[in-house]
């Protein structure tokens, strides 16, 4: 049988601590090793010594404010994205794989319970550390929620130079080569200013100059959306190489970016030094929704069953918690695996997931079946929860 250890930290949470189910009488009783309310065994876990949670066990809090700083652009986003885009635009938009990023924001974020969630998630393991086994966002989870494509191809940007970014503003964005130049040089780095891109976007629609407008317009979208980044009003130059073949970015694996990229924040977001989080909040939120919902406070917009062909994440609308990093936590180690977790969310995943581009073998990008490997991250495309 398992022996299970419980101590009550600074905080009042309990931790658990299982011993192997071999493990002899003098191995029990030998003396601790490892952190206090956190792993025995270090070997895994390797960054735990700055995790927050380890902080927190000891009374130790990220600061006056117990939640992180969350980049939002719901609010923004909605006054940018107009209610209809000229044909010439809707075709390559369409086309991208990225028209439904356009609806599926949330206006705000429950930061508490986004924070509460963060301190449980470790990036060694890309996966949320729950009572009952760990727990993790998959490319399920982006195909259902905001409808982006999991098959495809997984490309990485390479990094920008201030130099790049002034040539890249200039051949694909249509700027002088004076603008671009001091732009890049006010953002002191190889970035925009979401700000700018949409005027951008502004002029060359009204000029008719629908490639260039286009492109301003995706890199507004995905930076205020699945490549938020944590200075909240930049996006970095080098995701223009996306865009450069406007007929041909719909062939990216968008979902796998996504993923990559919230689980690179998630993981810099549960150091104790961290106090902001970027990447897609609404997917995160969304998850939390629809795989917890006793936790926290949502607003539907409508009856999934009756809507069927919209992304999942469009049926909930943010609502004012009550409820602070503080009183979630005890709440969060009370969890157990229902039989509602999930159960109702599971039968919509292959709706759109078998629409999704596919690329030229059909194949897995990696060894495992139904993984993908990008940026130093194994993403799992079917399994949510492991024991």
């Amino acid at each position: 049988m398992e022996g299970v250890v419980q101590r009550r930290g600074a905080d009042g949470r309990i931790p658990v601590r299982t011993l192997d189910r071999g493990a002899s009488s003098s191995a029990a009783a030998a003396e601790p090793t490892g952190y206090l309310g956190g792993p025995y065994d270090t070997s895994l876990l390797v960054k735990y010594e700055h995790h927050v949670a380890r902080h927190i066990w000891f009374g130790e809090e990220r600061g006056p404010k117990k939640e992180l700083k969350v980049a939002v652009h719901g609010l923004k986003l909605t006054s940018r994205v107009p209610l209809a885009l000229p044909p010439q635009m809707e075709s390559w938009v369409s086309r991208s794989g990225l028209a439904s990023l356009q609806r599926t924001s949330l206006n705000k974020i429950d930061t508490n319970l986004v924070s509460a969630f963060v301190e449980r998630w470790h990036l060694e393991t890309s996966s949320f550390h729950k009572p009952f086994g760990e727990m993790s966002i998959t490319l399920d989870d982006v195909a259902c929620l905001p409808h982006l494509p999991i098959r495809g191809i997984f490309w990485s940007p390479q990094d920008a130079t201030e130099e790049l970014a002034v040539e890249l503003a200039v051949d694909y964005l249509g700027v002088s080569q004076g603008q671009a130049q001091s732009h890049v040089r006010s953002c002191r780095g190889s970035y925009y200013k979401l700000e700018w891109l949409y005027d951008i976007f502004v002029h060359h629609r009204a000029a008719s100059s629908w490639a260039y407008a286009t492109r301003a317009y995706l890199l507004m979208l995905v930076g205020s959306t699945i490549f938020a980044d944590k200075t909240f009003t930049l996006v970095e130059a080098r995701y223009l190489l996306l865009f450069r073949d406007l007929d041909g970015c719909s062939g990216y694996s968008w979902g796998a970016a996504t993923l990559v990229t919230l689980y690179r924040y998630l993981g810099d977001a549960s150091m104790y030094s961290c106090k902001q989080l970027g990447g897609y909040p609404t997917l995160l939120q969304c998850w939390i929704h629809e795989y917890f919902p006793t936790v926290g406070k949502r607003g539907e917009n409508w009856n999934p069953a009756g809507n069927c062909g919209l992304p999942r994440a469009m049926r909930w609308s943010y609502r004012q918690g009550v409820l602070k990093v503080d009183n979630l936590r005890p709440i969060l180690d009370e969890l157990t695996p229902t039989d509602d977790l999930k159960k109702d969310f599971r039968n919509t995943h292959n709706t759109y997931r078998n629409t999704s581009p596919k690329s030229s073998d059909d194949k897995p990008t990696s060894e495992g079946e139904g993984d993908l490997v990008g940026g130093g991250q194994t993403l799992r495309s079917g399994t949510a929860v492991s024991f």
